[in-house]
């Protein structure tokens, strides 16, 4: 029977006594089990709750076997590589045995981190893990302080965005397996930056998905928009909880990752005494007690309910914080962006003064999409709690024709977005390429085998931008050349106006790292002017010795912006329009009067230190 334990893997198959492999799977309707490898057939012991288990020193790291459940032939649900795919046989893999020289690395407190989300398969042209590693010093240079790695979970083929994953366990073998992904923490560490991963316990990917032929995984009582949802709370549920709950441990343990980004939780249902977030976190606790390490559980949810980010102590779920698309929505249409589809309920710049001031949009007002009063207060929650950007993956690549900002937005517009995320008390995120306005689109693409679901993801398409009344064809997920596309070009580096972007960018998370109220992630220490005529925002942060005074126009003309009184002089500390950032005109070193012109589609940003 399986037993949580918080130093090592329980199961699949594990190799935590030397030259033994233990092996304990679950399969609670089966009448008999074996395992096949080298020409051995060796039959499991039954044991409670549906378990089976084996210890056999036959089975070797490397050896590819399968199970036979009831005489068919299965691959094994925690299987850690997948050398063939999907479909084809597991390979055993002895986790623990990597030479980590990561001893000193100390994970950066959550209100340092600097996200930058990235693909594997298109952040560089070799599509790996090792493509990765040869980017860090340029991330480094960048200001990043935490990469966000998409979905690595074994999926069908080798081009997906990750969301896929049928084999939780499993990292994805065209990226160059687990001890890829171990050598690529390694040297994050050893280079400073911690590293996020992106996980997913809503769903599995419906290509190679075996578990239902294993036991109870999924519950028809209730329905998500991938079919039935996994069973965390139904007959069995003990189990599948204790499944998740063990995937969760092994990437902090045995991978070394700092942070899980936990896809779209609002889609778990879980109505236990205990939802399982919060029992995740209980066991990463126990974990960090052991350790001595720190770790931290970041979710996407649409729900605005802060009960997520919560101490369980409190009645909330205990997670340390999570993504805020509101933020990003009315960013956008601020910016003059499309208010179809989701960006409807969105109304510009008292909406972004409202994301600043609440981190969420919709905070208990009533929301014409929904039709209904949405949202809660967030009143007393550190702004550490909530991650924002101009850009992520779901915003550019669920566009039809996955354009980023630069496509979308005037040069001057994507370094006022940039700067409006940097200045914000929450924790800021960069999607890949943006930093220097990659010119490459992000498509949705996908590689699977079976005809029938390349034909229903295809019609998925285009009818999720049914609502964007656009009369043009959405690309073909399924087709090599929308993977080749998403492809970051490196080789624009040097060239106008990506270079100029790129160091824009670094300025602009130096002054996020740098300035003492910037940095600071209290949002009492802040207080926002909105002129909705004016299309400007005046955001004043501060902290003990310092105070800014950020001035945002997002209109196409030169807005006459009143001064906040009361203070002798303003110093500049950053100026998006000034010419070195290829910007029209250079604003004033030293204010001291009651108005400032504002360029179009600009940030100022000055200082004074307190003595």
């Amino acid at each position: 029977m399986a037993e949580l334990n918080i130093n090592n893997r329980s199961i699949g198959v594990n190799f935590n006594n030397p030259g033994v492999a233990g092996i304990t799977l679950w399969a609670p309707e089966a009448h008999d089990v074996t395992i096949t490898f080298n020409n051995h057939v060796i039959p499991l012991v039954k044991e409670e709750h549906g378990y089976w288990s084996l210890n056999t020193e036959l089975l070797k790291p490397g050896d590819t076997y399968w199970f036979n459940i009831n005489g068919k032939q299965l691959p094994d649900p925690a299987s850690l590589l997948q050398p063939e795919g999907v479909h084809g046989p597991s390979a055993a893999f002895d986790v623990t045995t990597f030479n980590w020289t990561d001893g000193q690395w100390k994970n950066y407190p959550l209100a340092n981190y600097i996200f930058y989300e990235l693909h594997t398969g298109t952040f560089t042209s070799e599509g790996t893990f090792q493509g990765i590693e040869q980017q860090l010093d340029y991330l480094i240079e960048l200001g990043i302080t935490a990469i966000e790695i998409m979905p690595v979970a074994q999926f069908p083929g080798e081009r997906n965005w990750g969301y896929d994953g049928v084999f939780p366990f499993a990292v994805q073998n065209s990226y160059s397996g687990p001890r890829g992904l171990q050598q690529l923490v390694n040297s994050c560490h050893n280079k400073g930056l911690a590293v996020v991963l992106d996980v997913v316990y809503n769903h599995l990917g419906p290509e190679g998905n075996y578990f239902g032929q294993f036991g109870p995984y999924f519950t028809d009582k209730y329905n998500t928009p991938w079919g039935s949802a996994i069973n965390f709370d139904d007959a069995g549920s003990d189990e599948v909880r204790l499944y998740f709950i063990e995937n969760v441990l092994m990437w902090f343990r045995d991978f070394h990752v700092d942070a899980l980004r936990m896809d779209a939780v609002h889609a778990i249902k879980d109505f236990s005494p205990k939802h399982i977030l919060q029992e995740i976190n209980e066991r990463v606790a126990e974990l960090m007690q052991v350790t001595g390490k720190t770790h931290y559980l970041i979710v996407e949810c649409d729900l605005n309910n802060t009960r997520y980010i919560t101490p369980a102590d409190q009645g909330g779920f205990g997670m340390d914080a999570q993504w805020t698309d509101e933020f990003h929505h009315a960013l956008r249409v601020t910016a003059g962006g499309e208010k179809n589809g989701y960006y409807s309920d969105f109304n510009g710049i008292a909406d972004l003064a409202n994301a600043y001031q609440n981190a969420y949009v919709y905070h208990g007002q009533y929301s014409e999409q929904r039709q209904k009063t949405f949202g809660t207060d967030t009143d007393g929650i550190d702004g550490k709690r909530f991650v924002v950007f101009s850009q992520n993956h779901d915003q550019v690549g669920n566009r039809m024709l996955g354009e980023r900002s630069s496509q979308l937005f005037s040069f001057e517009m994507q370094k006022l977005m940039a700067a409006a995320v940097m200045i914000s008390p929450f924790l800021p995120m960069l999607f890949m390429g943006e930093e220097r306005s990659e010119s490459a689109p992000f498509l949705f693409f996908v590689s699977h085998t079976d005809k029938e679901l390349i034909k229903a993801v295809r019609k998925g398409r285009k009818a999720e931008f049914a609502d964007f009344h656009t009369s043009e064809e959405a690309p073909d997920p399924q087709a090599t050349e929308a993977f080749n596309r998403s492809k970051l070009n490196w080789g624009t580096l040097q060239q106008e106006p990506h270079k100029t972007m790129l160091q824009y960018y670094k300025a602009l998370i130096g002054l996020r790292k740098h300035q003492s109220a910037l940095k600071n992630t209290d949002r009492k220490n802040m207080t926002v002017a909105t002129d909705v005529v004016t299309n400007t925002l005046v955001i004043q942060r501060w902290a003990a010795e310092q105070q800014l005074i950020c001035f945002l126009n997002f209109s196409d003309q030169h807005q006459n912006i009143a001064v906040p009184s009361g203070v002798n002089q303003w110093q500049k500390l950053f100026d998006s329009a000034d010419p070195k950032w290829n910007g029209p005109t250079s604003s004033p070193q030293i204010i001291d009067t009651e108005t400032l012109m504002v360029p179009p589609e600009s940030i100022l940003i000055y200082t004074q230190y307190y003595a």
